[in-house]
């Protein structure tokens, strides 16, 4: 099925930050109450035509800072060649590892290896394709958040911050939202196949908000958390009702089959 018009009507909820007076949080509820979920090697076309195999890994990660890239060699040292495709491309004539190089804007990020990221284990030439460092995490019995780089974690959440004038001051707002495409920059719109308007990756059982909860406790806190929770199973009991009546009341994303 196509993809969702890229525009359309969401339901927002702002609450002041419980550990921080000079912060809010605006967060997307028809995002975080949608039932989408990463359907990567079962149904995910990729964002390039010829490489479907690859997922949202083309292009490899961009840190955040030099604090994600330290954390992700440190884990990437873990790696043995069972897990990972490109053990011996890691590495220089020393033995040195090498997981980093500049991209656009002279940002660091993963290295590309053969069009793709040098974690991406390839499909159909070994056994454990997808992400070498999700397969660590997953023997280290870690979360994926503590082991992969910050984009890579967080997507297809988006975290951005913005300020806003309250009166005489100026307070901060923390956005919890959906990373679309245009929140890729011009580059998004280019992509062959984008998973988050697509029906076909909105088909769990659980919404956004409860599969993604440890990622959303790390993007916010767990006292905040604990708020945007309750908001969104309010939202959910209350569409439950509504439809009943057949009242249109709230924006449903439109890739949700729920």
């Amino acid at each position: 099925m196509p993809e969702v018009k890229k525009e359309f009507d969401r339901d927002w909820v702002e609450f002041v930050d419980p550990e921080n007076s000079e912060n809010i949080y605006k967060c997307d509820l028809t995002w975080l109450t949608s039932n989408w979920n990463c359907i990567y090697g079962s149904g995910c076309k990729g964002i390039d035509e010829d490489k479907p195999f690859a997922g949202c890994c083309s292009d490899g990660a961009y840190y955040t800072d030099e604090g994600d890239e330290a954390r992700t060699e440190k884990w990437a040292k873990k790696l043995t060649p069972d897990l990972w495709q490109f053990y011996d491309e890691a590495r220089d004539k020393k033995g040195k590892i090498n997981i980093s190089e500049v991209g656009l804007d002279k940002d660091r990020k993963t290295r590309k290896i053969k069009g793709s990221c040098i974690f991406l284990n390839r499909q159909g030439e070994v056994e454990n394709f997808g992400c070498a460092l999700h397969h660590l995490a997953l023997k280290e019995k870690v979360h994926f958040s503590t082991v992969k780089p910050d984009i890579c974690w967080q997507l297809p959440i988006r975290r951005s911050f913005e300020t806003r004038d309250v009166g005489d001051r100026e307070v901060s707002v923390t956005v919890i939202g959906e990373y679309d495409r245009k929140a890729w920059g011009e580059g998004g719109h280019d992509f062959h196949w984008y998973c988050t308007a697509n029906t076909e990756a909105h088909n769990a059982k659980n919404a956004v908000y409860q599969s993604s909860r440890a990622e959303l406790i790390l993007m916010m806190s767990p006292k905040a958390f604990n708020i945007l929770e309750k908001h969104c199973e309010n939202r959910i009991a209350a569409i439950q009702k509504m439809r009943k009546k057949n009242l249109p009341l709230f924006n449903i994303h439109p890739a949700s089959k729920r």
